[in-house]
């Protein structure tokens, strides 16, 4: 969460000079969209007041990068001072445009803090296997289960479960073709769990009035199912099935990638099935390996355990 910096009711008037670069700045924003007309005033304003009686057009680069440096030990994060660079860099290039003295951007070249990275969070496998096993007959329920299952058993996107099609899906072979970022194409393996749920799925699927006849997953309609209904179902059940925090689809991918990194320590295959167009996106499930690694060392390595008393 972004840390507040300087609430603007609470901050000091700024320089006339600034204040007239703000306006202006406000102005030239009038087209873009709300959010980023609000966040990049807010980062401007900062630097402004950072800035006190000083000319925002006539700051260098040693200034701008003191300024980071005094919102770093305020405590912001590397990814909000990243943000607030970018929304400095809009203001200095709508500055260059009106004053020809201003012949470089002082915001080029400066860069954030890293930030550092949010390992994703996933379930583990005893949560993974309650979340999956709804023994409810109801066909909502069923087809509730067939999503879950294919969702875990295959890595599969938000996106790419709602468009999957019933010819994409095959039950012999154990295998699903997805159609990926950039329209690519990718073959995932289906374990048998899934093959099963999928399988009690299609002989009551029919029961859907006005059925789709291409797509895989329906709603009560017959249309496709929409992303936000797999979306709220899943975290439905999640509360069912009894899982004390809230379960989102892309956590059922992180436990995929994780689950299988763990059992099979081959990164490149993972990074095929979840259709990773860099080994160094997939990288991240190698630290919540270590991580599982740390933790059952921690819990079982005698010379690991903290003596009582110290």
């Amino acid at each position: 969460m972004r840390k507040a910096t300087l609430p603007e009711r609470d901050a000091p008037a700024l320089a006339p000079v600034n204040a007239a670069h703000l306006a202006t700045f406000a102005t030239a924003l009038a087209g873009r969209p709300q959010h980023t007309r609000t966040a990049y005033l807010h980062d401007t304003r900062i630097l402004a007041t950072l800035a006190g009686e000083s000319n925002l057009a006539r700051l260098g680069a040693p200034e701008l990068r003191r300024f980071l440096a005094t919102l770093h030990g305020r405590g912001l994060s590397g990814r909000s001072l990243a943000r607030t660079l970018s929304s400095w860099r809009a203001f200095y290039r709508q500055l260059q445009e009106r004053d020809a003295a201003l012949a470089e951007n002082p915001c080029a070249g400066l860069k954030a803090p890293k930030a550092s990275r949010k390992l994703p969070s996933v379930l583990s496998p005893d949560e993974a296997v309650r979340l999956v096993q709804i023994t409810d007959d109801d066909p909502a329920a069923v087809r509730d289960r067939a999503l879950l299952e294919l969702a875990y058993s295959s890595g599969l996107r938000l996106s790419e479960l709602a468009g999957l099609d019933v010819d994409r899906v095959d039950l012999e072979s154990g295998e699903v073709r997805v159609w990926g970022k950039g329209a690519k194409e990718r073959v995932v393996p289906v374990g048998s769990a899934a093959r099963d749920a999928v399988r009690a799925w299609l002989a009551v699927r029919a029961a859907f009035a006005n059925v789709d006849p291409r797509a895989l997953f329906v709603g009560r309609s017959g249309k496709r199912i929409a992303a936000r209904t797999i979306q709220r179902r899943l975290a439905q059940w999640a509360q069912v099935q009894g899982l004390a925090r809230h379960v989102h689809p892309h956590m059922l991918r992180h436990s995929f990638a994780s689950h299988v990194l763990q059992s099979s320590g081959d990164l490149r295959a993972v990074q095929e099935m979840l259709g990773h167009a860099s080994i160094a996106s997939t990288q991240i499930y190698t630290h919540l390996d270590f991580q599982h690694l740390a933790k059952a060392y921690d819990a079982a390595h005698p010379r690991a355990k903290k003596k009582r008393g110290k």
